[in-house]
C-alpha cells in the first residue's frame, strides 16, 4: 500500500452531466498539480461520457460545516414561511429550479 506522500495532493472531482445542470461530486483523486488532477479526473470519472464539464478542487481548499456544528448553523426558521418555495409560481419557461 502506498502512502499519500507518494501520490500527490488530494483533489475533489465534480462533474456536470448536461448543460444547465449543477455540478455533482463524483469522488476524489490524487495528483501533484492541477493539470495532472484534470487528466486523472477525466481518466477515472468520465470514461463513459458521464459528463460535459469537470471541476477539480484541492481538498484542503474546501470549507465545510461539520456535523457537530450543523444544529446551530442550520437552525430552521419556521416563523419565516415566506422563505419556502411553495409561495412562488414558476414561469412556464423555467425548466429546472
Amino acid at each position: 500500500m502506498q502512502s499519500t506522500e507518494n501520490q500527490g495532493k488530494l483533489w475533489e472531482v465534480f462533474i456536470q452531466a448536461k448543460p444547465g445542470q449543477p455540478f455533482k461530486h463524483a469522488g476524489s483523486i490524487h495528483a501533484y498539480d492541477k493539470e495532472m488532477a484534470i487528466e486523472n479526473a477525466r481518466d477515472v470519472y468520465t470514461r463513459r461520457n458521464e459528463g460535459i464539464a469537470l471541476w477539480v478542487v484541492p481538498s484542503d481548499a474546501i470549507v465545510a460545516v461539520t456535523a457537530s456544528e450543523a444544529s446551530s448553523f442550520f437552525t430552521p426558521a419556521h416563523d419565516k414561511v415566506y422563505r419556502h418555495p411553495t409561495f412562488y409560481d414558476l414561469p412556464d419557461g423555467v425548466k429546472q429550479m
